[in-house]
């Protein structure tokens, strides 16, 4: 059977689906037709149902609940893993009423968690993930959200840590923070979507069993190059959650919703 799968360039994404792609694992029956784009792409794509299996933010899942289901693996979910909103100077929370702020995509995790933390920043521009910390040195924005291996140069960067979203979502609701997920057409059977689950289960399980055979694949699409970045976006993003969401993945997707809801973000 053939599946469209999607997922991001992403250390984390690529990392555990190199098994998959690379046919190292049992794939059963399956014949994948694989396509990468930014995490925004993927999510703004899903609402077209373009792909069968496609990585999302659950931002974007929470609005595509109805057409997509979630898999029980594949989630970048957990602690000290958050979004981080960044400033070119020095300020307080209150200022984000006048600021220009530069977010990676208006379907994005990090995008909802800032508008739960300051709803009054409305002034928003939504720009690819990797030109966020450009914008803000260089004056286009006051502030920007950033993702993925942002957190992990940072340090490199002249710029200014406002609030680690991650930190205060764990403190507000005591639950891991919930990134991002992969899902599959409600419209496949459950036996297509269970085996499909076996087999990326499978995928994860080989990279973390091998992960030095995964490296030429992962920097082939990384947007940041340093093995140590690489390294810290792997440990960080792929975590026993990944491999099971359980009951506290569960609850942490839920109390987003509830929280989400409660806001006016979705629906």
């Amino acid at each position: 059977m053939k599946l469209s799968v999607a997922y991001s360039p992403c250390p984390n994404d690529t990392f555990m689906f190199y098994g998959l792609a690379k046919k190292i694992v049992d794939i059963k029956d399956f014949e994948f037709e694989i396509r990468l784009h930014d995490i925004e792409t993927l999510n703004r794509k899903a609402f077209d149902r373009t792909f069968k299996i496609t990585k999302l933010s659950f931002h974007a899942w929470l609005l595509l609940k109805d057409r997509y289901r979630l898999l029980r693996c594949g989630a970048a979910l957990g602690h000290g893993c958050g979004p981080l909103i960044v400033t070119r100077k020095e300020m307080d929370r209150s200022e984000l009423s006048s600021c220009r702020i530069a977010v990676p995509g208006e379907y994005t995790t990090g995008n909802l968690l800032l508008s739960l933390w300051a709803p009054e920043a409305r002034n928003r521009s939504f720009v690819p993930f990797n030109r966020i910390m450009d914008m803000v040195e260089n004056g286009e924005a006051d502030a920007g959200v950033i993702i993925h291996e942002g957190r992990f140069i940072l340090p490199q960067r002249k710029l200014h840590c406002l609030v680690d979203l991650g930190d205060w979502w764990e403190k507000k609701t005591g639950c891991p923070t919930p990134l991002g997920c992969i899902a599959a057409r409600r419209s496949l059977d459950d036996d297509v979507t269970g085996r499909f689950e076996d087999v990326l289960e499978s995928s994860i399980h080989y990279a973390l069993l091998n992960p030095e055979k995964t490296n030429n694949y992962v920097r082939s699409h990384a947007q940041e190059l340093k093995n140590p970045v690489i390294h810290q976006h792997i440990q960080t993003y792929v975590n026993p959650f990944t491999l099971e969401l359980g009951d506290e993945g569960h609850r942490a997707i839920a109390k987003l919703e509830e929280l989400a809801r409660a806001a006016g973000v979705i629906p």
